[in-house]
């Protein structure tokens, strides 16, 4: 199983990302992201933006398991982060958690039991 936490810090520290949920949805919008992880308690509003325009651009949709407060500690940052954009992997294995996902919604560990099985 993959651990999301240490995916989502290599990331930040290796690869390119993008913080906020405007950016989130601007991604999605143009389909220049490989990924999206979306805080558990991200608004309605901005999940609804991001999925809607991330089933047209094919862009796969995690929801983290935590809160933005958990997600920014997960990004080894001191703020909160609602919407993680990746753009660039660098060294993570984070986007095994969205080969699957293309166009929908999942829970980040939902989807890490499903690339072990």
């Amino acid at each position: 199983m993959i651990d999301v936490d240490k995916a989502i810090a290599t990331t930040v520290k290796t690869g390119k990302v993008q913080f906020g949920a405007n950016k989130a949805v601007e991604s999605a919008k143009l389909g220049r992201a490989k990924l999206i992880v979306l805080a558990s308690n991200c608004p309605r509003k901005i999940v609804e933006d991001v999925m809607n325009y991330s089933r047209f651009s094919n862009v796969p949709v995690v929801i983290y398991k935590g809160t933005s407060i958990d997600l920014g500690a997960a990004c080894g940052k001191p703020f909160v982060v609602s919407a993680l954009t990746v753009r660039e992997p660098g060294d993570s294995d984070i986007l095994t958690l969205g080969e699957e996902t293309r166009g929908k919604a999942v829970e980040a560990e939902e989807t890490a039991e499903e690339t072990d099985a």
